[in-house]
């Protein structure tokens, strides 16, 4: 006659703990750290440093000419200061963990970092493709004002191809910010390279003039000029976005997602 063993209480919890665990989704680890963006000081003040820009941009529109201005004109007012400062946003959303030192708390609930690195970007992107939306819509009301308010001629001329354009122009911003982040794991470092690098080039451009033709393969600025100001890109504009997108997006963002996965991660 065989006996059966009691199974200790205590046995019996760990095994119903382990059974309950859980590995984090992709998308719970994205909206973690898209609130981080929100959640921290410096976050909260670039976005609002965004809006205010973006306000006092179509407060002077309004004012200037009569308001007579197109859509696509004020669409552009609202969208350059916010594509010049959305690559700070996204290195605030990759630097959080080691401004706030909380890395060793993040990666000890997802030992995965490459996982929480990509969480970033997307994170990142999603919030600069919403500030995308509201800008736009911005502009639409502050055009519309315009019309109805100060009898300016209307022109609702901004095509659908341009706004996916300038969609493509806040993704690779923001997957460059989120990139040199990750890559120096400094914010005022990151901030300062970012904005750096086009004054640099546009300085060698005027220096040494043999070398101007040479910038539009190789500054992520300029070859994303016909996106941000609603011009098309031929052939030869394409082949300079993706090679500046390979030298200052992919290269940096490869490089920073190497460097978290690979790096001692310590509490200091």
């Amino acid at each position: 006659m065989t006996t059966t063993q009691p199974v200790a209480p205590d046995a019996t919890r760990t095994r119903t703990a382990r059974t309950d665990l859980r590995p984090v989704s992709f998308a719970t680890l994205t909206l973690v750290e898209w609130r981080k963006q929100l959640d921290t000081r410096a976050g909260r003040w670039m976005l609002a440093v965004i809006a205010l820009v973006t306000v006092a941009v179509l407060g002077v529109m309004v004012g200037v000419n009569g308001g007579n201005h197109s859509f696509s004109a004020f669409v552009v007012g609202t969208t350059t200061p916010s594509a010049m400062l959305l690559p700070i946003v996204g290195v605030l959303a990759a630097t959080s963990e080691w401004s706030q030192r909380t890395a060793l708390v993040t990666f000890t609930l997802e030992p995965r970092r490459t996982r929480v690195g990509l969480a970033k970007v997307v994170g990142a992107i999603g919030s600069g493709l919403a500030l995308l939306v509201l800008t736009v819509g911005l502009a639409a009301l502050a055009h519309l004002a315009v019309v109805v308010f100060r009898d300016a001629t209307p022109a609702w001329d901004l095509s659908f191809e341009a706004v996916l354009l300038l969609a493509v122009t806040v993704v690779l911003f923001m997957a460059q910010g989120v990139g040199f982040g990750l890559l120096l794991r400094s914010t005022p470092g990151a901030i300062v390279t970012l904005l750096l690098v086009p004054t640099l080039f546009g300085l060698l451009a005027g220096l040494v003039p043999g070398i101007a033709g040479a910038i539009p393969w190789i500054d992520l600025g300029t070859a994303t000029e016909p996106l941000l100001f609603g011009g098309g890109l031929d052939g030869e504009g394409w082949a300079h976005l993706g090679t500046a997108t390979l030298i200052w997006v992919v290269a940096p963002l490869v490089g920073g997602l190497w460097r978290v996965a690979r790096s001692e991660i310590s509490s200091s």
